[in-house]
């Protein structure tokens, strides 16, 4: 018959109290809370979304009566040359700028025969001063050659005017010619259209071509130039884009982002 070797006391012992730890252990631990069950927020339909759409807008009327466009101008061709140079560069900036060009180049004629060299020194300071002379000199040159260098008023003659695309064009038909073929969204517009809801077809807010679309079939056409205006003023004063002050905020009611942001 085989002998059996004989246990060695101390490590039983030991290996009894580790097992008694463990099992401690496990009976200490506390159960993890079952994750609580999210409610997904009802989907809006287009009816319920046009009508808060307008009372959006009449929240906006009542906080900003008189938005308007914040690049200074006095002509259509000023205001055509201040919104080139706005891009990627803030309207304060612009504003700075814009008294010494239009006073070295006060029309498209004149621009139209601006040294380049001359013109990128006085638009350096808004960044991509290259860029943003030749677009100028040649929409100059072009409005000269086609227009009689008049600035045109409709979207088609506009859009074919170098550094103008629909977004240039909007805010020049809107503000100074008072049409309103379409509706300017920068980066204001297109972060508080997405936050507000108003845009389910965009991918983000910086989905400008869908935005633009949807806020077109929820909003009265006749508001569409005044909208932009009002939400860049929003979004400049109180829906930032970083630290939005949404308990302040005159939209909230309606705003299916407050708080959240």
């Amino acid at each position: 018959m085989p002998r059996r070797t004989p246990s060695n006391p101390r490590t039983s012992r030991s290996a009894d109290r580790s097992r008694r730890a463990a099992g401690t252990r496990r009976a200490a631990a506390p159960e993890a809370p079952a994750a609580p069950s999210q409610t997904p927020r009802p989907r809006e339909t287009a009816a319920a979304r046009t009508a808060r759409a307008h009372r959006v807008l009449a929240l906006l009327r009542a906080a900003y009566p008189q938005a308007t466009c914040a690049l200074r101008h006095r002509s259509a061709y000023e205001l055509l040359v201040a919104t080139i140079l706005s891009a990627q560069c803030t309207d304060e900036r612009v504003n700075l700028v814009t008294p010494e060009v239009f006073h070295r180049w006060p029309d498209a004629a004149a621009l139209a025969a601006a040294d380049p060299a001359e013109l990128e020194d006085v638009i350096r300071s808004t960044g991509f001063f290259r860029n943003k002379a030749r677009s100028l000199l040649g929409m100059a040159r072009l409005v000269c050659a086609e227009h009689g260098g008049r600035i045109p008023d409709t979207m088609d003659a506009l859009v074919r005017l170098p550094g103008v695309a629909r977004k240039t064009a909007n805010c020049v038909l809107g503000t100074w010619y008072g049409r309103n073929d379409g509706i300017v969204v920068d980066t204001h517009v297109g972060r508080l259209a997405v936050r507000l809801g108003l845009a389910p077809r965009a991918r983000d807010g910086k989905d400008a071509e869908r935005i633009e679309q949807d806020l077109m079939e929820l909003v009265p056409r006749d508001a569409w130039t005044w909208l932009s205006h009002a939400l860049i003023e929003h979004g400049r004063r109180i829906c930032t884009a970083r630290g939005p002050q949404c308990a302040v905020c005159p939209l909230a009611p309606e705003c299916p982002s407050a708080g959240r942001v």
